[in-house]
């Protein structure tokens, strides 16, 4: 099961970098469309959503990263982190789901429980 775990890191830390790359691309081309616009009405609502967008992505993804790199320490703390946040993600289909299900699986295992006692 570590050969699991280890990967459930990989996949934790791997889906927050990419809602965080998203964002950030959403980010620019909010400002690049507000900008093209060249109506000042228009640059200060596309700055407000990309400024509210950039803030929320980063306050969902942050906990997940640091789950991640709980789980490749084998901390308790974040095996219970990635069980949370893996409920969550049953909600975003299809790759969220799948990976709520396989963190799921592989977190509540008997072995995994073991695992992280251990360490």
């Amino acid at each position: 099961m570590e050969k699991h775990v280890n990967l459930l890191a990989a996949l934790q830390i791997g889906l927050r970098l990419l809602g965080l790359v998203v964002a950030g691309v959403l980010f620019a081309l909010l400002h690049f469309i507000g900008d093209f616009t060249g109506e000042h009405e228009a640059q200060v609502v596309l700055s407000i959503i990309a400024n509210v967008m950039i803030v929320f992505a980063t306050v969902l993804s942050l906990p997940g990263i640091v789950a991640g790199i709980g789980l490749f320490r084998k901390k308790e703390w974040a095996r219970i982190l990635t069980l949370i946040l893996s409920v969550f993600d049953l909600v975003s289909f299809p790759v969220g789901t799948a990976i709520g299900v396989y963190s799921i699986w592989v977190l509540s295992n008997p072995e995994t429980v073991e695992l992280f006692k251990n360490s």
